[in-house]
């Protein structure tokens, strides 16, 4: 039961709401670790990552009740500080938990992180933030160990933009002695999310939004939350009806977080209204090509958008190109692309994307999780039916991209 069977040349007609961020869920799951006492979680999805991170907390001594998609953590009780290497290794977030854990308890143990292979995702940064605000770090194999007897306020410069790194250097410093700077920190809606639940738990963070973070150590205090929805489960539905065509309408999105999304969509001639939390998007007509999208940092096009709008280009009316500027890796599924007839040209940093009359369907293979949300589009596209193998990556991260596609009028089930 780890693929998926897709009737091909369908489009898209109904209505979906969309869930709960993963890539918000998993800091603030961390950030749980922060609290003494309860804190609760709304829209929180139900997939395999946050599954993962649940399995973590527990080891850390948290009580765990889940009902539906609401989470209650209770961090009353202290647990292990090691945490186990095949559980850390199975997601890439949960070397968030190291600031977390050095920031409550003063000392973690825990390996490399894994997760998709979309190119190097060093963690140097991590552990620089964390050593300027006083943690001390050794690096046995591919375990760390931390300590801190005080962690202490100070100025921190990201020479690089680091979504992940900025969670952790804010985790680590919401407790700490003092005011601590976050200079060139990362601007993401997954950071913005982490630093609006930590403010309502108590901590005192400014410049939220900004490229500088302002973070004055503070107690924090029991607290209950939403998860805000997933832009990139609302992008991956945007672009699926621009490929496969129809008139669909997504409720509880993020419409200020998709701008970018919804420019490249406008240039491509598909008509997209928004009305409060609503986006519908109606395509009857030739998709427009010879667009130039360059994947970059929040606010800029999402590289977890990049293989979904590569799959939909191969419909357009031109030839497009695509520059990837975050993960070098992140073109791997492009010969399973290849497979279903897709005519792609590589170059040393993007792609261009020729014009095909049909996608054709076939067997292909996720090779990551943004990956295998491509594929299942490419499979709605296609000619004939396709099977998508190795869901188990596209679980990382959409709770039920078969039920919503479903709900779309798509015929695809698992097998």
């Amino acid at each position: 039961m780890d693929s998926i069977r897709i009737t091909g040349k369908q489009s898209l007609y109904g209505e979906v709401e969309i869930q709960g961020s993963k890539n918000a869920a998993l800091p603030i799951l961390a950030a749980s670790v922060l609290i003494k006492g309860e804190v609760v979680l709304h829209n929180c999805p139900r997939i395999q990552d946050t599954r993962l991170m649940l399995q973590l907390l527990r080891r850390l001594g948290a009580r765990i009740t889940i009902e539906g998609h609401t989470v209650s953590i209770q961090n009353e009780e202290r647990g292990a500080i090691e945490l186990p290497k095949k559980d850390v290794q199975g997601m890439r977030s949960s070397i968030v938990l190291l600031g977390a854990m050095l920031g409550r308890y003063g000392e973690a143990v825990i390996y490399y992180p894994g997760g998709c292979v979309i190119g190097e995702r060093p963690i140097d940064l991590h552990l620089m933030a964390l050593q300027q605000l006083g943690a001390s770090i050794t690096i046995q194999d591919d375990c760390i160990i931390a300590t801190a007897k005080q962690l202490t306020g100070t100025h921190i410069h990201f020479p690089i933009v680091s979504v992940g790194a900025t969670q952790n250097a804010i985790l680590a410093a919401v407790l700490a002695k003092g005011t601590t700077v976050l200079s060139n920190a990362s601007r993401e809606p997954e950071v913005e999310a982490l630093c609006d639940f930590l403010r309502s738990a108590g901590a005192i963070i400014k410049g939220v939004g900004t490229r500088t973070l302002t973070i004055t150590g503070n107690s924090l205090h029991p607290v209950v939350y939403s998860i805000p929805p997933e832009r990139i489960v609302a992008g991956t539905y945007l672009l699926a009806a621009a490929g496969a065509g129809g008139d669909i309408c997504l409720t509880n999105a993020p419409i200020q977080e998709l701008n970018a999304l919804l420019h490249v969509l406008s240039l491509m001639d598909c008509f997209v209204r928004v009305k409060e939390q609503r986006i519908y998007i109606k395509t009857d007509r030739a998709l427009r090509g010879g667009i130039d999208v360059t994947t970059q940092a929040y606010p800029g096009f999402p590289t977890d958008l990049q293989p979904q709008l590569t799959t939909v280009l191969t419909k357009a009316d031109a030839d497009s190109y695509l520059k990837e500027t975050v993960f070098e890796q992140r073109f791997a599924y492009l010969g399973e692309l290849e497979k279903m007839g897709a005519n792609i040209t590589k170059q040393e940093h993007g792609i261009t994307i020729h014009p095909i009359a049909q996608l054709k369907g076939t067997v292909v293979e996720a090779t990551d999780l943004r990956a295998g949300a491509a594929l299942v589009i490419a499979g709605i596209m296609a000619e004939g039916e396709s099977l998508v193998k190795k869901v188990s990556f596209i679980e990382r991260g959409y709770e039920d991209i078969i039920g919503d596609f479903q709900k779309l009028g798509v015929t695809l089930f698992k097998e």
